[in-house]
């Protein structure tokens, strides 16, 4: 028997919470080819996907009239060590497959705002008649009317800055959790920088650098002479032989422009 002072205590408690995760696009989809596919992108950063939670978006799919078997896609990426968790822009045509997956299916990037309509008993409560403004006049009936949006605000962020003096040398990963990484040296070859802000390298960047990791796309990179083995800001990445040979040796920054990552000179 429970102790009686416990009797109303709550097990749990919900949040809201964001979390990083691998989007990945699906254009196309051939059961065949996607795992090579899928196989050959991840090779170049296995770390970096390991047991990472993936969101797979299906709202750019190209054959929207072709059955998919969703059930093989989500194995074939458990078969690479990634874990699925939802899907993202999920249209009428899919919505009946996806549901038998049982992941969770999240709106398409479009949706800003919506109206939620509420119950009708719900509106005929009183306490749900709230009127801002001049007094109307006064009717049999007031019909209060109640929009639920939501609003995004842009914020200028403040962070500190860690930084580093030393060579980051191979094997070695440094992160600067909740700040920019700034490192006054080379980071060599098999060695990994990240930071949820910037990252600044003075010096030759053969390693792996991956800025704004929670998500943060303002992120940038910058560093002395680009010779990295993978970039990546806010989960888009590049490997190094999708990086442009314009930028092979050179001062360059990288940062996000839509979907794509861009690497210019400075």
């Amino acid at each position: 028997m429970a102790h009686p002072s416990l009797m109303n205590d709550v097990d749990f408690k919900l949040k809201g919470s964001t979390v990083t995760v691998v989007v990945l696009d699906v254009y196309h989809y051939q059961p065949n080819v996607f795992p090579q596919q899928l196989a050959e992108k991840t090779q170049h950063a296995p770390k970096l996907f390991q047991g990472s939670p993936v969101l797979i978006n299906i709202e750019k799919l190209i054959d929207v009239d072709i059955a998919i078997d969703f059930k093989l896609l989500i194995q074939q990426c458990r078969d690479l060590g990634m874990q699925p968790v939802a899907f993202k822009g999920v249209g009428k045509v899919y919505e009946a497959a996806v549901a038998e997956t049982g992941l969770a299916a999240l709106p398409s990037s479009s949706t800003r705002a919506r109206e939620i309509e509420l119950p009708a008993e719900a509106i005929a409560e009183p306490s749900l008649q709230v009127v801002t403004g001049p007094e109307p006049l006064l009717t049999d009936r007031i019909e209060p009317q109640i929009l639920v949006k939501t609003v995004i605000e842009e914020k200028w962020l403040q962070r500190k800055s860690k930084i580093i003096t030393r060579p980051v040398r191979s094997g070695q990963q440094v992160y600067a959790e909740d700040a920019d990484l700034i490192v006054m040296a080379q980071v060599s070859e098999g060695a990994e920088v990240l930071a949820d802000g910037n990252i600044h390298i003075y010096g030759a960047l053969r390693g792996r650098a991956l800025a704004g990791v929670r998500g943060d796309t303002a992120a940038r990179i910058f560093c002395q002479s680009m010779e990295a083995e993978l970039i990546s800001i806010a989960g888009n990445f590049l490997p190094s032989d999708s990086i442009p040979e314009s930028a092979y040796k050179k001062v360059v920054q990288t940062f996000l422009e839509g979907d794509a990552l861009r690497v210019e000179s400075l």
